[in-house]
């Protein structure tokens, strides 16, 4: 059974992409896997077919959509919890390479799992601390995107990032509300550590219009195409 076909037209509409009928697959067997984990642990309160495709599918990929035409990207998904955003944009996008990293040992047990059965060769998942991972010199200053959910203030998002980003690397903070204080915290943090906000993208979730924002920071000196 689709969970997801009768919402072809939105993917097309709001991504100007749509899955391939083996990505719609692995789509539909991710969240039939986050289902089936559920029931073992605490994974996600959002089950609905609808809601997970809207908040875990399309939210996800809608982070990294100013990237989507550039190829073998190396990308960390930081506290990556049930593996989103990081699944998703493993399953999409082939030919970047994806590191799922959380400091939760049966959430990364999970998302191993879920790796192999959906048999994705460019995604790994590690267990740890993100601020001890980013010290460390596979990971460190290695990647092009470094993104993280809804882990905390948007500063303490950023300081995670930071240390994993190549010099032109760039960090995406995907956020619901993004209030002004939590820019004027995010505009000291980044005067402090010699980082720039370089987008700040407020966008509507197509089927129940809920606000979301993505933040794009990097290294000074580098910039952001918006094509």
């Amino acid at each position: 059974m689709s969970h997801f076909s009768h919402l072809f037209e939105h993917w097309q509409s709001t991504l100007n992409w749509s899955p391939s009928p083996d990505q719609l697959e692995q789509f539909e067997k991710l969240y039939e896997l986050v289902l089936e984990g559920n029931s073992q642990q605490n994974l996600t309160r959002i089950t609905a077919p609808d809601d997970f495709w809207e908040k875990h599918l399309w939210d996800s990929l809608r982070g990294v959509l100013n990237y989507w035409e550039r190829e073998n990207l190396q990308v960390i998904d930081i506290g990556t919890g049930a593996g989103f955003p990081g699944l998703p944009i493993a399953i999409a996008k082939p030919s970047w390479q994806v590191t799922l990293v959380d400091s939760k040992q049966k959430k990364v047990a999970f998302v191993e799992q879920t790796i192999k059965d959906l048999q994705l060769t460019n995604a790994i998942a590690e267990a740890g601390r993100a601020e001890d991972i980013n010290k460390i010199s596979p990971y460190k200053k290695k990647y092009d995107l470094a993104v993280v959910r809804a882990v905390g203030s948007p500063d303490l998002c950023a300081s995670y990032c930071l240390p994993f980003l190549k010099k032109n690397g760039t960090a995406i903070l995907y956020r619901g509300q993004w209030l002004p204080e939590e820019s004027e915290q995010l505009d000291i943090f980044c005067e402090e550590q010699g980082l720039q906000v370089v987008q700040q993208d407020r966008f509507q979730t197509p089927l129940t219009m809920s606000i979301r924002h993505s933040v794009y920071l990097s290294p000074r000196s580098t910039s952001i195409s918006n094509s």
